[in-house]
């Protein structure tokens, strides 16, 4: 039987593995409760323009024109913009994860992630991603979006790995079918200790506390 070939490169989502979703279902449902929106509008406006903006096609004031502030508000864009990028917050355990198996092996830590422009660079930099992050593969930059595997092929060209050498690390299971489709291998995030332990199995071992 021939040996797998070794990882040297971790493809890695972000909302939902690293970080909490920046704008998901939940954030949306808080703002709606906080500036007294209608909650059902909020999402379906959404859900109509939120694609065209993680593809990097509208910026995120032109978002919040569409889907808040298309009539008068009592609250200012900066307000809701403040709102909005506070509902990011980290899963130390995780960042620390990625991070210490970096060292540990020697990876190439590329983040393949859906996000517009705006939260995206915030949360680059309020998390700090740029201390352990080699590449940044987002929507955003690239124009294309997960699950189309073009986003994939452009993450293997910009890290110079082979899809063999590499693993990504996702919380919605279609992205990682995806990927394993060509060739990479793939670890469906559920909660810490599954994925510490599906990465061990594929040779990235922790040194603290994993298998």
């Amino acid at each position: 039987m021939m040996r797998a070939a070794k990882i040297t490169c971790i493809f890695l989502d972000v909302g939902g593995v690293v970080l909490t979703d920046g704008w998901g279902s939940q954030a949306r449902k808080l703002a709606a409760a906080h500036f007294k929106l209608a909650p059902a509008e909020l999402d379906a406006r959404h859900h109509l323009i939120w694609d065209t903006h993680q593809a990097g096609k509208l910026t995120l004031d032109e978002y919040l024109d569409r889907v808040v502030f298309y009539e008068r508000r009592t609250f200012t864009k900066a307000q809701f913009r403040r709102f909005m990028f506070a509902q990011s917050h980290p899963y130390p355990r995780m960042l620390n994860l990625i991070a210490r198996l970096k060292v540990r092996h020697g990876l190439k830590i590329v983040v393949v992630s859906n996000e517009g422009r705006e939260l995206n660079a915030f949360r680059i930099r309020e998390f700090k991603l740029r201390t352990f992050v080699d590449s940044f593969v987002s929507s955003c930059f690239v124009h294309v979006l997960k699950p189309d595997g073009e986003i994939f092929r452009l993450a293997l060209d910009i890290s110079q790995s082979l899809p063999q050498e590499v693993v990504f690390i996702d919380d919605t299971s279609m992205f990682v079918q995806i990927a394993e489709g060509l060739g990479i291998r793939g670890v469906h995030h559920t909660d810490y200790g599954s994925t510490v332990a599906k990465l061990a199995s594929f040779g990235l071992r922790d040194a603290e506390g994993g298998p």
